[in-house]
């Protein structure tokens, strides 16, 4: 793949146009009696829209890899996420507005359930952020310093939570401790590289899991352990409005959504919890800016539960509110996802994503709807994600042509 960065800064102009960006996290499924959840839910709004304009799908780092969410979005914003590798932890950590300095060290956290040394449970039935935050008081109390180095617990949101590593000596090349996976032990914690920081590193955080766990252990709730990925410092990345020449706001209800844009240079929203809300701020702001990124959080998270009616029912509202976006009529709307999480696989996937497209400028794909196969015989066709920045800048005008 090119990288667009190599090519976008030196044609990108200014322009009086507006972009919307709706991500539906986890939106590609697969079938459940022969249907995704896209294909059940009824979605006139979005139906029409891709009956009308261009439609593809998105595969968003390579065909057959599945990715976290971290590189899917870098691959949205035009970033090739082989080149910008970025640890969850500092995303996580930059979303609840934790201060990170240069030399300090984050992970994102899962509460989580063992039983007899084993993981039952890595989210820790997605216990209230009330509960969460009730533990991290605990935790911060307890734990402060291991080795010399200071230790910080943030809550995020239901079962995750931040910690920062602050002190001399610390290294982020060492391997995280969750096993991603139920019914084995929380992992141990080890150096990638020969060298001594890491080594230093990957024995601190397996102190800390030990902590954890003897804090969590004396309390009434049902999380008994932590677990622990991402684990990274504060990287160099090129900035968002300043090679696209956009003016670029985040609106996004979990933290890790808000700390990538906020990374990337964009505008956070920071005071957001429900798919109303974020349309709202989008109404509130259309005037104020060039780019809007909407994530919505939900359908990834019934995917990951297994819950394919929950899912559909989130599509659902989407697209119920999607009128009230195309109300202001911006210039470029486009919906996607940053990757599949089918509720019959309970996971992140590698299969493409559906993406819609609507401008002045958009071919008419004539298909009967917005879902997986529908998109898949649309005039965009299977594309890398990294190439979709570009798309929506060339469907708003801002791109000069390349080359004499």
């Amino acid at each position: 793949m090119i990288d667009p960065l190599s090519i976008l800064q030196d044609i990108v102009k200014e322009g009086d146009t507006k972009i919307v960006l709706l991500i539906l996290d986890g939106l590609g499924g697969l079938p459940l009696k022969g249907k995704t959840a896209l294909e059940v839910a009824h979605t006139p709004n979005l139906d029409r829209l891709a009956s009308l304009n261009s439609v593809g799908l998105i595969d968003p780092v390579l065909p057959g890899i599945t990715p976290g969410s971290g590189p899917a979005h870098l691959s949205l914003f035009g970033y090739d996420p082989i080149k910008y590798q970025i640890g969850r932890g500092i995303l996580e950590a930059l979303g609840v507005g934790m201060e990170v300095e240069k030399g300090d060290l984050t992970a994102r956290g899962n509460f989580c359930v063992t039983k007899d040394n084993v993981v039952i449970d890595r989210r820790a039935g997605r216990i209230s952020t009330d509960i969460n935050k009730k533990l991290v008081l605990k935790l911060n109390e307890e734990i402060k310093e291991i080795d010399g180095i200071r230790i910080a617990f943030t809550s995020g949101k239901e079962h995750r939570f931040v910690i920062r590593f602050r002190g001399e000596g610390l290294s982020e090349q060492v391997t995280d401790t969750d096993p991603h996976i139920i019914n084995r032990g929380i992992l141990k914690s080890t150096s990638t590289i020969d060298d001594e920081s890491a080594q230093k590193t990957a024995n601190i955080i397996n102190r800390l899991t030990e902590e954890a766990s003897r804090v969590l252990k004396g309390l009434d709730e049902p999380p008994n352990g932590i677990l622990l990925r991402g684990i990274s410092g504060y990287p160099e990345i090129p900035q968002f409005p300043l090679i696209y020449r956009l003016k670029a706001l985040s609106i996004a209800t979990y933290p890790m959504y808000r700390g990538l844009t906020q990374l990337l240079g964009m505008d956070v929203v920071t005071d957001v919890h429900s798919n109303e809300e974020e349309i709202g701020i989008y109404e509130q702001s259309y005037n104020d800016y060039d780019y809007f990124y909407i994530h919505i959080k939900k359908v990834d998270s019934y995917g990951e539960d297994g819950n394919f009616d929950s899912k559909v029912k989130e599509i659902e509202e989407v697209d119920r509110l999607v009128p009230r976006i195309m109300k202001l009529s911006p210039d470029v709307f486009a919906v996607t996802g940053d990757h599949s999480t089918p509720a019959t696989y309970k996971a992140h996937s590698w299969h493409p994503v559906p993406l819609l497209i609507r401008s002045n400028w958009t071919r008419i794909s004539g298909v009967s709807g917005f879902s997986e196969s529908e998109c898949a015989k649309g005039d965009i066709g299977r594309i890398p994600a990294l190439y979709l920045t570009s798309l929506l800048l060339a469907h708003s005008e801002r791109l000069d042509k390349f080359g004499a």
